[in-house]
């Protein structure tokens, strides 16, 4: 990744995100742009970070949780936020196996009612 640094619109343009949700990642200190006067640069720290986020959220970590695991990058070695990470990963693949058993359920459901209908719109067609 290069040192150019990205002012706040590029930052916005680069991870599509808008700009409410980049200030509010700043606000919550996911993010610590450089400023220089009202101006924000994002630097490859910056921009490694929100990648992190990026990702945590696809996972479907919450905010807080990747504040955290981001924080201990910063204040513990490697080995302490990958075991974290490890924590935080088997939790929310229980989750996700959860939410993946109750959607496969639904559609189920939901395939089978369709099926009941399509017959009995069928039959009075007839």
């Amino acid at each position: 990744m290069s040192d150019t640094r990205l002012t706040f619109k590029e930052m916005c343009a680069e991870f599509d995100v808008t700009p409410r949700t980049l200030r509010y990642y700043e606000y919550i200190e996911l993010l610590s742009p450089d400023r220089e006067g009202r101006s924000r640069y994002y630097g490859a720290r910056e921009r490694v970070r929100m990648k992190l986020i990026l990702r945590g959220r696809k996972f479907g970590f919450q905010l807080e949780e990747i504040r955290q695991w981001l924080e201990l990058y910063e204040k513990q070695d490697n080995h302490v936020q990958a075991q974290a990470f490890l924590e935080m990963a088997d939790r929310q693949l229980v989750a996700l196996n959860e939410q993946r058993a109750q959607i496969d359920e639904a559609i189920d459901e939901l395939t089978a009612t369709r099926a009941e209908i399509a017959k009995s719109v069928a039959s009075t067609d007839a």
